[in-house]
């Protein structure tokens, strides 16, 4: 493992921010990681994929980037099978190493930019499905003590968008592995979140497969938000909000047709996106930043953005929504 100084961090996050480390390392194996810890270069950053982090400025102290790897069945039962995954892996890559091997669970996940290290600390999911439905357990290094604990279910504390390694736990770990169950045919499959229902059906597809969904749910996040190569940008910048009945009905009596979702707790769900666009920010361009045409949560660099700009951006859209609908954007945006 080497450390490097002043490196450039452009290519190592999807918005194409221009900032740089103060000082920079990879991590292959645990031993890597453990050295770099015992640098003392302090404060450590731990860097994924880059897909879901927002920088307003240099990074100071030491950027850590997690490229522990490997994909092995590690328990195999009759209907299903663990997997261990490295936490460096691709997301999208390990998704589509299970659709290959027949196995099912993660396949409506397709497309999810980021590492599996970093899927369960903020609970990714997609079209019906999260992380936490197909979680056993995590391996991760206690960045001071630099013990490696194994965190059950439970411990994760699992929320929308949200685990115990974004509250009490929060920069305290290194996530080196992840297991998860998967299972063999015949699966349960879920067709109906979104438009998954309506692509199958225009692909010709009566009896999907595992891989008939991925395929399908790559063509609809591909159509919705931008590729991260072409223009910069984090995907959903914002969480859906999970606000009191009463505030839905607030917003019926002007909006009768506002998309909602209920909730087991009596709560509902709103579109992030819809709020935003009902206040005229979908296709907005202030700057060097905006709005995504075609998808009002997603965030984007035009070019030469700086993260500070995408920020100021982030925070006047919270302030409209609050405004108009009295509902507060929270961002699922990590900010450095």
């Amino acid at each position: 493992m080497t450390i490097q100084q002043n490196f450039p961090l452009l290519p190592y996050n999807t918005f194409g921010l221009d900032v740089k480390a103060e000082y920079f390392a990879e991590v292959g194996s645990i031993a890597d990681l453990k050295a770099g810890l015992r640098s003392n270069i302090r404060p450590v950053f731990l860097l994924g994929g880059g897909s879901n982090v927002l920088f307003t400025q240099d990074v100071r102290g030491l950027v850590l980037q997690n490229k522990l790897r490997g994909i092995r069945v590690v328990r195999e039962f009759k209907k299903k099978v663990w997997v261990a995954v490295g936490g460096g892996e691709v997301w999208h890559e390990f998704v589509l190493w299970a659709v290959s091997q027949g196995y099912g669970g993660v396949e409506n996940m397709s497309l999810i930019p980021g590492t599996v290290g970093a899927s369960p600390i903020q609970n990714i999911g997609a079209y019906g499905v999260e992380l936490k439905d197909v979680f056993v357990k995590l391996q991760a290094l206690h960045l001071t003590n630099l013990e490696l604990k194994t965190f059950n279910h439970s411990d994760c504390e699992f929320g929308y968008r949200d685990s115990v390694f974004k509250r009490a736990e929060k920069g305290k770990w290194c996530i080196t592995s992840v297991v998860f169950s998967l299972t063999k045919s015949p699966h349960k499959l879920n067709t109906s979140y979104g438009d998954i229902s309506k692509t199958l059906e225009a692909n010709g597809v009566e009896n999907p497969s595992i891989a008939d969904i991925s395929q399908a749910v790559i063509q609809i996040r591909t159509s919705k938000l931008p590729d991260p190569a072409k223009i910069g940008n984090c995907g959903s910048f914002f969480k859906n909000p999970e606000t009191e009945r009463a505030v839905l009905d607030n917003i019926l009596v002007t909006h009768p047709q506002a998309p909602h979702y209920p909730l087991p707790d009596g709560r509902v769900k709103i579109p992030a996106g819809w709020l935003i666009e009902q206040c005229g920010w979908k296709g907005k361009r202030v700057g060097n930043t905006g709005c995504y045409e075609r998808q009002a949560l997603v965030l984007v660099n035009h070019g030469g953005a700086t993260g500070e700009e995408v920020k100021n951006l982030a925070q006047a859209i919270i302030e409209s929504v609050e405004e108009k609908f009295g509902v507060r954007l929270e961002a699922e945006v990590n900010m450095v």
